[in-house]
């Protein structure tokens, strides 16, 4: 039985490889969240900065409670099934009239997974519209193979490489229009990306990137995973991470940095250019 979605939702998934919108919390409850957002900044700004914005779940309670949500975990058991686990989680913000952009890719491509069966439901804190530079997705883009990226570093790219699937028709991408306390869910082959924010308000979502079952292992660096539902994997070499505590727990802390020095070293392989994202 569904717990969250309904089957025409999974039904949408599976054909066009996204869904959007789906309500998780109320307006209030997510603009707190971005406020809270901006107190860490303000208060830690050496552990949340433009340039450390992965894993954030590890080191503020806010965040490990947005990773365990019920409304986001059961939409993902629906998808993937009960047993679950985190791969990481992003910090997306764009600042009033920035010139930040997401080119086209597919999420899996530096993945270093054994499969590609993986989704991702990205939160919007603050409003998440074509003035602020929501995502764009290309409908049925997950059905092919993974696609040639480029590498081009673009300053203003936010993507770890600037990494571009070239060719991409523009003319058949659909915007995913969120308001606060909405999310979608994209699996992990859809071809998708979104533009600078024009707006004169910041842009605030927050990527659980990816929920995968326990059929997929990393194949390319370490398995560190965040359990957050049903059995947990027996494999060699796997380590589950811990919760916070409390905000700046100096154990999940610690452990974040190994995190993301890991994913560091997966989403770089092979380049000779590693930026600190």
């Amino acid at each position: 039985m569904l717990k969250v979605l309904t089957q025409q939702q999974i039904d949408q998934y599976h054909e066009q490889g996204f869904i959007s919108p789906i309500r998780v919390m109320s307006e209030n409850e997510a603009l707190f969240i971005a406020a809270e957002i901006a107190r860490v900044e303000g208060e830690y700004p050496e552990e949340i900065h433009a340039e450390s914005r992965n894993n954030l779940h590890l080191s503020f309670t806010f965040l490990d409670k947005l990773a365990h949500h019920n409304t986001i975990v059961d939409a993902m058991e629906d998808i993937i099934g009960p047993d679950i686990s985190l791969w990481a989680s992003v910090l997306f913000a764009k600042d009033p009239n920035s010139k930040h952009y997401v080119s086209w890719h597919q999420d899996t491509t530096y993945m270093g997974f054994n499969l590609n069966d993986c989704a991702t439901p990205w939160i919007a804190l603050t409003p998440s519209n074509e003035e602020t530079g929501c995502m764009m997705m290309i409908p049925g883009s997950h059905k092919n193979a993974i696609q040639h990226h480029e590498d081009t570093f673009a300053e203003n790219n936010i993507l770890t490489r600037g990494q571009v699937v070239p060719n991409v028709d523009e003319s058949q991408a659909v915007s995913l229009i969120l308001k606060p306390g909405e999310m979608s869910i994209h699996c992990g082959t859809i071809i998708h990306g979104s533009k600078e924010n024009k707006s004169n308000q910041r842009r605030v979502g927050f990527a659980l990137q990816s929920y995968v079952g326990k059929h997929i292992k990393q194949i390319v660096g370490k398995e560190l995973w965040t359990h957050i539902r049903g059995q947990k994997r027996q494999d060699f070499g796997v380590k589950y991470l811990h919760r916070p505590q409390y905000d700046m727990d100096p154990e999940t802390v610690s452990e974040r940095k190994i995190a993301d020095e890991n994913l560091s070293n997966i989403l770089y392989k092979g380049s000779k250019i590693k930026r600190k994202y």
